[in-house]
């Protein structure tokens, strides 16, 4: 296996001493300011631009010191780019926030005044786009997805950058949180990490959900009710996800709480799987926007500098079992790649 001189580069500089990719992500835009707006009481179009700088500029400031990366969007967090740690890395989201729900298939988009040579411009180590998808969808809307992401992974190539690909899991008009759904994922996942391990694809790192959903997890601390999976079912797909990837891959949190994201990678652990690392978002700052929303930016520093350190160290803590990226291919280093 060979990594180009400028992949290398940039998947160095997101990663840490170890080679493990322990990063933040800060990406979230229409979310974010679904949230803002709800927790100070206004109208989802009164939250401003300012606003969601200021929010992912405090976040990146506290938590870059803890982190090997941090993952923003251009479209609001340049500013909050210049204020990351030294130590951390940059990667930039080159997809629109959402997707095209005037039809079926959640079809994706990208900015409109950004390339990846713009990204790579604006500092980006790294590019990353977010695709919604289910192996399961009739082949004319995939067919669609898959064109779309292999035209971004030439993109990549062409500029020489790393190009990270996060898929997330849906079923039309199903319930993503409920019973049903989690005795699908198991399969969604795995297939997916198969279907873009592809080499026409050109990624680099897989950003994946994990197979299960933890709340029907018998005898995890998540589960409160019907379970989907034993334990040991759990950790087997874990372990089968994972052997359909050829190429690293890294968890999200998926919007889950600390506590959650933490048991899951202790899951992951115990199942033996060689994941090399996360992008954890909102399990490390989400508590902090109602504190936002109420006292402004240096409530939330102050929050941030105090829980939101203790969530990232949590997850930190978990990432021992973590293996470099570069030992994927059996490496004992990046510069055996080359």
């Amino acid at each position: 296996m060979i990594i180009t001189p400028g992949k290398q580069k940039g998947l160095k500089a997101v990663s840490d001493a170890r080679g493990v990719i322990a990063a933040a992500a800060m990406d979230q835009r229409g979310s974010l300011k679904s949230a803002i707006a709800k927790e100070k009481g206004i109208d989802k179009k009164d939250v401003t631009s300012a606003m969601l700088e200021e929010f992912k500029t405090s976040v990146t400031r506290v938590l870059t010191p803890h982190a090997s990366a941090i993952l923003l969007d251009p479209e609001y967090g340049l500013p909050a780019a210049r204020a990351r740690s030294k130590n951390a890395g940059l990667l930039l989201a080159y997809e629109n926030s959402g997707y095209d729900n005037t039809r079926p298939g959640r079809l994706p988009d990208l900015l409109d005044i950004w390339s990846v040579r713009r990204l790579v411009a604006a500092g980006a180590d790294c590019v990353k786009i977010l695709l919604y998808y289910t192996p399961f969808d009739p082949p004319e809307v995939n067919d669609i997805k898959h064109a779309w992401v292999e035209r971004i992974g030439a993109e990549c190539a062409t500029a020489d950058v790393p190009f990270f690909l996060e898929f997330v899991g849906y079923e039309e008009g199903g319930d993503e949180k409920g019973l049903a759904f989690a005795r699908k994922k198991p399969a969604i996942v795995a297939q997916s990490m198969e279907e873009f391990s592809k080499p026409q694809y050109g990624v680099d790192v897989l950003k994946v959900e994990v197979p299960v959903n933890m709340a029907f997890v018998a005898g995890s601390r998540a589960c409160k009710g019907e379970s989907a999976y034993s334990r040991e079912e759990a950790k087997e797909h874990f372990r089968r996800a994972a052997a359909c990837a050829k190429k690293p891959f890294i968890y999200l949190s998926a919007g889950v709480s600390n506590d959650v994201f933490s048991e899951t990678l202790e899951l992951a652990a115990e199942s033996g799987v060689n994941f090399s690392g996360v992008l954890c978002g909102r399990a490390t700052w989400k508590d902090g926007i109602p504190v936002y929303a109420k006292k402004g930016a240096r409530a939330l520093e102050d929050w941030l500098a105090d829980q939101g350190v203790k969530n990232i160290r949590n997850v930190n803590d978990r990432l021992k079992a973590a293996k470099p990226w570069f030992s994927f291919y059996g490496a004992a280093s990046p510069s055996a790649l080359s």
